[in-house]
């Protein structure tokens, strides 16, 4: 394993940019989604971007869907961040399917973060709270009340005490904000093979070990077409 950062940056960040973008249609027919531009560059580097202003120092991309066109556009550093490649292979091997993979390149704690999202919170504050906390995961949570996509998040005194994307209930006013993190232990709780993140989650705020660390700023993301214009706007200095 690779050795924990120091105090003084962020742990080392995991961001998940394997996906396809199904929901994207001709956008990604041959482009992968990290690199549609967004305000005038691939996205990607407007999250790399962020995550520096924040103190990260280093990445590992997980890759899929043309990751080949990542690695090659983006390269090994930006912004003083040192960059470093999980490539899926030919079968695309889910959201923790491709955490396990890229195991070899990470520390025992490390940040994860969505591939498709523009964060505006404190990572070095989620971080120190996940740390204080001893907690086997972090999820970041938004007060969404169902605004931006489905409530799936019961957060109560600093923790995620349930956590469903699929059984919603009426307690749940927040919603998963798109930065994570995980002990590597915390894969023991499920089967080698499940390959869904947050089936992992569930079962994380389920054992009580999932840190909750409230974001106040609504988050943006290019998941979709209505998203990607969104956040297009956004990053321009529109207002939205």
């Amino acid at each position: 394993m690779v050795s924990t950062s120091s105090r003084d940056s962020l742990p080392p960040v995991c961001i998940l940019a394997g996906g396809i973008g199904a929901r994207l249609g001709d956008l990604v027919a041959e482009t992968p989604k990290p690199l549609l531009e967004v305000a005038g560059k691939p996205f990607l580097l407007h999250q790399l971007r962020l995550l520096a202003a924040n103190g990260a120092h280093s990445v590992v991309l997980c890759t899929g869907y043309l990751g080949e066109q990542v690695e090659e556009r983006i390269g090994n550093e930006r912004f003083g961040i040192r960059i470093t490649y999980s490539h899926d292979g030919p079968e695309l091997a889910g959201t923790l399917g491709a955490i396990r993979r890229a195991l070899r390149l990470l520390p025992e704690r490390f940040l994860v973060l969505y591939g498709d999202t523009y964060l505006q919170l404190d990572y070095r504050g989620a971080a120190d709270a996940w740390d204080a906390s001893g907690l086997a995961g972090l999820m970041t949570v938004f007060r969404n009340d169902g605004r931006w996509d489905t409530s799936n998040v019961v957060y109560r005194d600093g923790r995620v005490v349930a956590y469903d994307k699929g059984a919603r209930t009426p307690e749940m006013h927040w919603i998963d904000y798109g930065l994570g993190g995980l002990d590597v232990s915390a894969l023991e709780l499920v089967d080698p093979l499940e390959s869904d993140l947050s089936k992992l989650q569930r079962r994380l705020a389920a054992t009580g070990e999932l840190c909750g660390y409230e974001a106040t700023e609504r988050f943006y993301e290019i998941g979709t077409a209505a998203g990607l214009t969104e956040t297009d706007k956004f990053l321009r200095g529109a207002r939205v």
